[in-house]
């Protein structure tokens, strides 16, 4: 706020006529005090003449400060120099976000804008493959080879600096690998059996899971409207099940299933990215190599080679040479959308996470019923969009 010129009540002391007149702004500076505003016409106080009785005195540096006594005088005064404002108006008391906590935002922003386009392409690539393909525990540990084999090269190019672990790094990523796995083959299966737009659908119900599995196992404690917000994710998925033109119960399955893993893999990767050195893209490449080493004796008791050898020959003559590029798309951008995640992750709690994954749902559940000319049933987009809603009220709920 503006200041004024007040007159305090000081012994044997006062100014020199000289000192009342206007000096130049510039050659002043100003020293801001918590006195109030005094109009300039208050009686009782010896303003010069000059001066207008409507603007504003700013009190100027006590260096401007000349005393001398003049005995005569009856009552005498310290008064300070002043000179006069155009105007008189409060200070602006905008509090701005500093710069960091800003670029913070932003770069969180990108991390996710960049990680739902990588799982659009990588959710388009992945159903063409398996439906020339039906094998989904081989496509889902290509998947985890291809990724492992990226950051193998990264590392020993030096283009990204490789991880320091130890046991323990690897012993608390263990139940990670495990959650990771489990959920990473259960979506494949259900993608393997139903439409790109139902799985996804019935993903959305993850902040559903998240927050069961935080408040009954974990023993975290939510408001109300968290848990009003669960009623319209889980009434929109059902809505979008019963619907459905091809219904299978496997894929239906799969998808539960893989909303169940994942809670547990942002809970155990959060818990584990706390407090270790390691990256999130690092973080990833390590999970990856630890699912595939998981995986991989699971998927040849599960399918084997004969099968595969037979189905990929197979692919090969219905769709011919683009059919390995699909494969390899699917792989290098299976890698890339969960790094970006794990980056995200790293800034972000387990809960946003699962937000910021369902929200992505929608621009995958779009753009596969647009490719694939997927058809859709009233009600089922109504559930669909039910589930949406869902989400958003959660993620305001949890402000």
């Amino acid at each position: 706020m503006n200041t004024m010129i007040s007159s305090l009540k000081h012994s044997h002391s006062t100014f020199t006529s000289s000192d009342f007149l206007p000096r130049k702004r510039s050659a002043v500076k100003l020293q801001f005090s918590p006195l109030h505003i005094i109009p300039n016409s208050q009686k009782g106080h010896n303003f010069v003449p000059s001066l207008t009785s409507e603007k504003p005195l700013h009190i100027s540096s006590v260096e401007n400060f000349s005393l001398s006594a003049k005995p005569e005088q009856k009552k005498p005064v310290t008064v300070c120099n002043a000179y006069e404002a155009e105007r008189s108006r409060p200070l602006d008391m905008n509090i701005e976000l500093p710069d960091k906590q800003a670029a913070q935002k932003i770069k969180i922003g990108i991390y996710f804008a960049t990680w739902w386009a990588l799982n659009v392409v990588f959710n388009i690539y992945n159903k063409k493959v398996l439906n020339a393909f039906p094998y989904p525990w081989l496509t889902s540990t290509l998947s985890l080879a291809c990724g492992s084999l990226m950051m193998l090269i990264s590392w020993a190019t030096r283009v990204a600096d490789a991880p320091k672990t130890d046991f323990e790094f690897w012993k608390t990523l263990f139940p990670v690998a495990v959650a990771h796995t489990i959920g990473h083959v259960a979506a494949t299966v259900s993608m393997s059996k139903v439409a790109v737009s139902f799985t996804h659908i019935i993903k959305s119900g993850e902040p559903a899971f998240s927050v069961l599995v935080s408040r009954f196992l974990l023993g975290e404690t939510f408001p109300v409207p968290v848990y009003l917000s669960l009623a319209p994710i889980i009434g929109g998925c059902a809505l979008a099940a019963v619907t459905e033109l091809n219904f299978n119960m496997t894929g239906f399955m799969g998808a539960m299933i893989s909303n169940l893993a994942f809670v547990f893999r942002n809970i155990f990767s959060k818990k584990g990215m706390k407090g270790n050195s390691v990256s999130g893209m690092n973080y990833y490449a390590c999970l990856s190599m630890l699912s595939l080493l998981i995986l991989t004796p699971f998927a040849i008791a599960m399918e084997g080679p004969q099968m595969w050898a037979a189905g990929w020959q197979n692919a090969l003559a219905q769709i011919g040479p683009n059919f390995v590029w699909w494969v390899a798309a699917q792989s290098i951008f299976y890698q890339l959308y969960n790094q970006v995640s794990y980056m995200s992750l790293d800034q972000i709690s387990p809960l946003t996470f699962s937000i910021g994954n369902t929200m992505k749902r929608i621009s995958v559940i779009v753009s596969s019923i647009i490719i694939f000319h997927t058809p859709v049933q009233p009600f089922n987009a109504l559930g669909a969009a039910i589930a949406i809603l869902g989400t958003f009220l959660y993620s305001q709920a949890k402000q």
